[in-house]
């Protein structure tokens, strides 16, 4: 029977369990003594006239053990408490039903008691009328409280017929593995018995016949197998295991490794097939591949084209080059790169008399020095106050240009000029903000900000910092309102 004993003496284990191989004589009935010389040396005690523990400490160590044993929790015994717990659960439902049968004959009670009282009422006058009113108020309030107790009733039957099921299959399943248990022991000692069998014929035939060359075989093919049978233990230990849970880590570590330096020269590999485009290249860009740059196209042939007179769209593409994604309204010769463009490699398209020509960065967008913490900063406040210019509404160049307030706050984004305020939204899906993609003065320091739909600015900030750390700041308020804030088309 296979124990469960959530508190085991790990001295009781140590002495109960002592492996001693079959091939080993002692020269005395206990062990010798040994202590650690120079060097970790072994040195043997000289021996004594101890002849080990006197018998009355062997006994009351045995039965100490045997006391610990008694009291451990067999699975049977845990089958035997679900028994008893279910017997008490259906004992308590039988208990409900006669309080359902008692609350029951009560409101007939108070049903008959009423009605006497409604027929006695209407033959009373006076103060015994008021008195017979007052009774039937009384019924009335038991009637309703025996309700209220009806309803606690039910709800305390649910409970018991859900602790009952409980128990059942929790029985059910102590049984189920008393069986298993059980099987599994019997498995076991038929097999170590078959063992042990074969393992005394083996020498008792040795004994009888000590020449016979074939049964030595066959106790060496045994001792073989306990070895093997000792090799497969060892190998299930809880050391071997975490031996190999530590070299598969090591082996993912690697795995993950080899991932990073294969995407690594992929990207390598895009970018020197670009940089090799790029040397017969037509046009070309002028300007650093950083935030806060602008890129402005310029041919790098006599045959180019003329800007002028020729279409320009430009576009995104993954750091491998294998995906494309296009920039809505970015169709002019200067582009500034927006926070949504670092790690991307940027594309013009130019098409001129039906001939595409393409131009592409040597390598992805880069972010700026010191961008990231001053974004940090401003996510610490509640909300963040830029100055800015308005250079266009709607499209239209806006003539004024005394300085605005953009606000951004955790739910919605505010313009204001002094104590006027010219827009103030919440984060929506309507709402678009990108970086400044047409016509702009200065466009690495413009935006484009679209509260609703109908009404767009375009505003200037005193830097490129400021109008990229805004774009980044209002993204991530958006983003946790759950509104992806871009441009016109983009995929976030």
């Amino acid at each position: 029977m296979t124990k469960i004993s959530p508190d085991i003496d790990e001295t009781m284990l140590k002495e109960s369990i002592v492996a001693v191989s079959a091939d080993v004589s002692f020269a005395s009935d206990h062990f010798p003594k040994y202590k650690l010389g120079p060097d970790n040396q072994i040195l043997e005690e000289p021996t004594g006239d101890n002849n080990g523990p006197s018998l009355k400490e062997v006994v009351e160590r045995e039965t100490t053990q045997l006391s610990e044993q008694h009291e451990r929790l067999s699975v049977r015994d845990l089958a035997t408490k679900f028994d008893k717990n279910l017997a008490a659960a259906a004992k308590l439902a039988d208990e409900t039903k006669l309080k359902e049968a008692a609350s029951l004959e009560g409101h007939v009670l108070l049903k008959k008691l009423r009605d006497a009282l409604e027929s006695l009422r209407g033959r009373m006058a006076g103060r015994n009328k008021e008195d017979v009113e007052k009774a039937i108020s009384m019924v009335e309030a038991l009637a309703v409280k025996l309700t209220q107790n009806e309803g606690e009733l039910i709800h305390e039957k649910f409970e018991v017929k859900k602790l009952a099921n409980f128990l059942k299959q929790a029985s059910e399943d102590a049984k189920k593995l008393v069986s298993q248990e059980k099987s599994f022991a019997c498995v076991e000692i038929e097999s170590a018995r078959a063992v042990v069998q074969r393992f005394g014929e083996a020498l008792d035939e040795q004994e009888k016949n000590p020449e016979n060359s074939q049964k030595t075989r066959e106790v060496e093919e045994l001792f073989e197998e306990v070895q093997e049978g000792r090799r497969i233990k060892l190998m299930h230990q809880p050391t071997k295991v975490m031996d190999m849970e530590h070299e598969l880590r090591a082996l993912r570590a690697q795995i993950r490794e080899k991932s990073l330096f294969q995407a690594k020269l992929q990207k390598e590999l895009a970018i020197n097939k670009m940089a090799e485009q790029n040397k017969v290249r037509v046009f070309g860009f002028h300007g650093s591949g950083t935030l806060g740059s602008c890129l402005k196209l310029q041919p790098c042939s006599d045959h180019a084209p003329p800007l002028s007179k020729s279409m320009i769209q430009w576009y995104r593409l993954s750091s491998d080059g294998n995906r494309r994604e296009i920039i809505s309204g970015a169709n002019k010769t200067m582009y500034a790169p927006e926070p949504l463009d670092v790690g991307r490699i940027l594309q013009a398209e130019i098409l001129s008399n039906g001939r595409k020509i393409s131009a592409t960065t040597a390598k992805p967008i880069e972010s700026a020095a010191g961008l990231g913490s001053y974004v940090e900063t401003l996510l610490r406040k509640s909300s963040s106050e830029f100055n800015v210019v308005v250079s266009q509404i709607n499209g239209q160049d806006h003539p004024s240009r005394s300085t605005h307030t953009f606000n951004i706050g955790k739910m919605r984004i505010k313009l204001c000029r002094g104590w006027i305020t010219k827009a103030r939204e919440n984060y929506s899906t309507s709402m678009l903000l990108c970086g400044a993609r047409g016509d702009a003065n200065a466009p690495a320091k413009s935006l484009f900000w679209q509260p609703r739909k109908g009404l767009s600015y375009v505003l200037t900030f005193e830097s490129d910092k400021e109008r990229n750390a805004a774009i980044m700041v209002a993204r991530k308020h958006a983003l946790d309102c759950n509104v992806m804030l871009g441009g016109p088309d983009d995929e976030m």
